[in-house]
C-alpha cells in the first residue's frame, strides 16, 4: 500500500520543566512521517524555507520517507514556540510564525496521487480539501485538526470531515467540534457526519476509538517523566496509519492493534525533546513495548 502525509515541517522552540530548546525540528508532518516510517515508506507533502537543515531531509531519506513533496521556498521555515507547565496536557502558545507556510498551496506530485492512504494533518481545512480533490480514490482518508481551525473555519472543517473516513482529535477538539460534553456522545455525533472512525486522543489517559459498531480504549504507557509532549499526538497518528498501511487492512482487529502501536510511538517521543528519541528508536523497542501494552491489559 502507500501512505501520503500532508503537514508541517517546522522549527519549534519549547520550554518544559525539564529545560528549554531553541528552534529544534518539529511539525506535524515531521513527527507523523518519522513514526510511520517504522512500518511503511510514507510520502510527505510540506514546505520549508531556505533555512531548513539539509541533514534533516537526509534523515527522512535514510528512513525511507519520500521527500519529493517537500517544497523549498525562499524565506523562513514555519516556527512555533510553546511552554508546558507541570501538567503535560496543558500548553501555552507563545508565538506562531507561519513564514513560508502562510501562502502554501499543497500539491501532490503525480506519483503521490494514487496513494491508498491519505492523512491530512492539522493544517488549514481549505488546504486539506485541496488535497482531497487531488487524490485518486484512496482506500482510506484521515484528518486531524487544532482549536485554531475549529474557531476560525468551522464550516470548512465540517465540510472536510464529511469526506474523510477517520478523524483524529484530542478531547477539547472533539467537544468543541461536536458541542457535546460527554466524549462518547461527542464521538457518536461526529460519526454521523460521515467518518467511519473517530479517534479521541486523551493524552496521559490513552485513546478512545469509536467505530460505527464498536468502542475500543487504548491505554497510554505509564511514564514517570514526560520530557517533552510535543508531537505525541502526531506520532500516535503516524504509528496508527503506518501500521494500517503495512497490514493493508482496516477491519476492527487491525484498527485495535493500530491504536496500540500508535500509543507505543507516542510513549517514546515524549522521552526526549523534539524528534531526538525517534532518531535512536528501533523497531525491536517498539515491538517490546507493544508486548508491554498487552501485559498491561491482560487479566
Amino acid at each position: 500500500m502507500s501512505l501520503v502525509i500532508v503537514g508541517s515541517v517546522a522549527f519549534d522552540t519549547i520550554e518544559t520543566p525539564y529545560g528549554r530548546r531553541e528552534k529544534i525540528v518539529g511539525g506535524s508532518g515531521t513527527y507523523c512521517s518519522l513514526a510511520a516510517s517504522f512500518f511503511t515508506q510514507p510520502m510527505i507533502v510540506s514546505v520549508v524555507g531556505e533555512d531548513f537543515p539539509e541533514e534533516v531531509i537526509d534523515l527522512f531519506k535514510k528512513r525511507k520517507i519520500d521527500t519529493k513533496g517537500i517544497e523549498v521556498r525562499s524565506g523562513k521555515t514555519f516556527h512555533w514556540e510553546g511552554r508546558y507547565g507541570n501538567d503535560p496536557n496543558q500548553r501555552t502558545t507563545i508565538r506562531t510564525e507561519l513564514n513560508v507556510f502562510e501562502d502554501f498551496s499543497p500539491q501532490l506530485p503525480p506519483d503521490y496521487r494514487p496513494a491508498e492512504l491519505v492523512f491530512l494533518a492539522n493544517i488549514d481545512p481549505d488546504q486539506q480539501e485541496e488535497i482531497l480533490n487531488q487524490a485518486k480514490e484512496p482506500k482510506l482518508t484521515a484528518m486531524d485538526t487544532i482549536n485554531l481551525w475549529i474557531n476560525l473555519k468551522p464550516d470548512s472543517l465540517l465540510r472536510v470531515l464529511e469526506r474523510v473516513d477517520m478523524f483524529f482529535g484530542n478531547e477539547e477538539e472533539i467537544r468543541m467540534l461536536s458541542q457535546e460534553v460527554n466524549l462518547v456522545k461527542a464521538g457518536r455525533k461526529l460519526l454521523e457526519r460521515g467518518p467511519s472512525f473517530i479517534i479521541i486522543k486523551k493524552g496521559e489517559h490513552g485513546a478512545l476509538v469509536l467505530g460505527k459498531e464498536f468502542v475500543f480504549g487504548a491505554l497510554a504507557y505509564p511514564c514517570e517523566e514526560v520530557i517533552d509532549p510535543t508531537g505525541a499526538g502526531d506520532c500516535f497518528a503516524g504509528g496508527f496509519l503506518g501500521y494500517l498501511d503495512r497490514v493493508n487492512s482496516f477491519d476492527e482487529k487491525e484498527i485495535r492493534k493500530a491504536a496500540v502501536y500508535g500509543s507505543a510511538l507516542a510513549s517514546f517521543v515524549i522521552e526526549d525533546f523534539g524528534i531526538d528519541r525517534l532518531k535512536s528508536l528501533s523497531l525491536s523497542e517498539i515491538e517490546e513495548r507493544h508486548l508491554e501494552f498487552k501485559k498491561l491489559v491482560s487479566f
